[in-house]
């Protein structure tokens, strides 16, 4: 993989048809690490966010040991480059081949649920086995989150009480874990969830021995400052004290926004320019979904191999390569107002969602990807966290 200081290195030294991911695997690595260092219990990646080789590499190499995965194909790639993770495999719908295959071909003992059904298959296909770790999501509130997730999965209330209940019978562990939705704004969210979960762990009248409070750790995006990550962990932390658990009970989170959004960024050449419209070599089916589909807004800069851009900035939407009339990014995107064919608009943040949610419709959608040395747009942790120092031990959290 070619190595190069910044972003405008690669538009001059560089020669390609498509859009160039400019990775930064330290970042990934530094945020890893603080993770490791201040959350108080284990971290598991969340491997949907972003798992190319190199971020996946990079937070091993930072020390986490633990991977939240979501299908089979997840599994095999984790358990193949890395023999010694722990995985749990934290999709609520999974096919009984999927369930299968994980416990008897991959060794995966933690599964997450979140009804009667899935309990049944879950059991079905692991031949009944008693040493399961069942973790039962719950449904929670996503008041504050950018992009609430409480439609699709999570037992209610109404439902809750019962499946832990019929969850603790068979499960050598039993856990909970919720999900306060993505980019989640607030700190406080999580002591709600946890309030809300303490309810109806106290309503079950069950002993939990793992508390998930999921993924949901925001970065910095335009219009979106979260609060330091510190507030996020010590809300957490305060919180867990206060649940009705035994004192042994283990903390988990899934962090992958965080940990990687900022650990990449795209350079996509401009094709034409209409107005304020530019037409650019990557879109809303390569690595701009978010900002196509959920209006999303990345910082971007413009980058020329040869001469100086206006310093007077104009507001542009960006359209993709494809025929599909979807494939807008509205924006607005500050760039220079001289923008034109052949610049390249670096696009950041996008180490998080970027290439994972990228197809190949249309004939589009391959990226080439560089490593540069240069800093991100924007991060949540500083640079004084050592990414590679010894990485912790694989077992109970410290």
């Amino acid at each position: 993989m070619d190595n190069f200081h910044t972003a405008l290195d690669v538009v001059r030294g560089l020669r390609s048809d498509g859009p160039i991911i400019c990775a930064r695997p330290e970042r990934a690595q530094i945020a890893a690490a603080w993770f490791l260092d201040n959350f108080p219990g284990q971290v598991l990646y969340a491997v949907k966010a972003n798992p190319a080789l190199w971020a996946l590499d990079a937070v091993y190499q930072a020390g986490i040991r633990h991977f939240d995965v979501a299908s089979e194909p997840e599994i095999a790639l984790i358990s193949g480059r890395f023999p010694d993770a722990k995985l749990a495999f934290m999709h609520p719908v999974k096919s009984r081949r999927a369930i299968r295959r994980a416990y008897f071909d991959f060794g995966v003992r933690s599964f997450v649920l979140d009804c009667g059904e899935e309990l049944e298959k879950i059991l079905a296909e692991t031949g009944n086995a008693r040493d399961l770790e069942l973790i039962v999501r719950l449904r929670v509130a996503n008041d504050g989150a950018n992009l609430p997730l409480t439609d699709k999965f999570g037992a209610g209330p109404e439902t809750a009480p019962e499946l832990l209940r019929a969850a603790r019978r068979v499960a050598a562990r039993l856990g909970i874990s919720f999900h306060v939705g993505s980019q989640m704004m607030r700190p406080g969210a999580y002591r709600m969830a946890m309030v809300e979960a303490s309810r109806l762990i106290a309503r079950a009248g069950v002993t939990v021995d793992v508390v998930d409070v999921g993924g949901g750790f925001p970065a910095i995006y335009p219009g979106q400052t979260p609060p330091p990550m510190r507030d996020y962990v010590q809300s957490i932390a305060s919180a867990f004290e206060d649940m009705m658990v035994h004192n042994n009970a283990e903390l988990w989170c899934e962090p992958g926004r965080a940990l990687v959004a900022d650990s990449a960024s795209v350079l996509a050449r401009v094709e034409m320019r209409k107005g304020d419209k530019l037409y650019l070599n990557d879109g809303a089916y390569g690595n701009l979904f978010d900002a196509a589909h959920c209006k999303w807004l990345y910082p971007t800069r413009l980058h020329r191999a040869r001469g100086a851009a206006s310093r007077n900035l104009a507001a542009f939407g960006f359209y993709g390569p494809t025929c599909d009339s979807m494939d807008v990014m509205p924006g607005p995107f500050f760039l220079p107002e001289d923008a034109r064919e052949g610049d390249f608009v670096e696009i950041g943040m996008l180490g998080a969602y970027g290439e994972a949610m990228a197809t190949r419709f249309n004939g589009f959608g391959d990226s080439e990807t560089v490593m540069v040395r240069d800093q991100p747009f924007a991060s949540m942790f500083g640079t004084d966290v050592n990414p590679l120092r010894a990485p912790r031990r694989s077992g109970a959290p410290e």
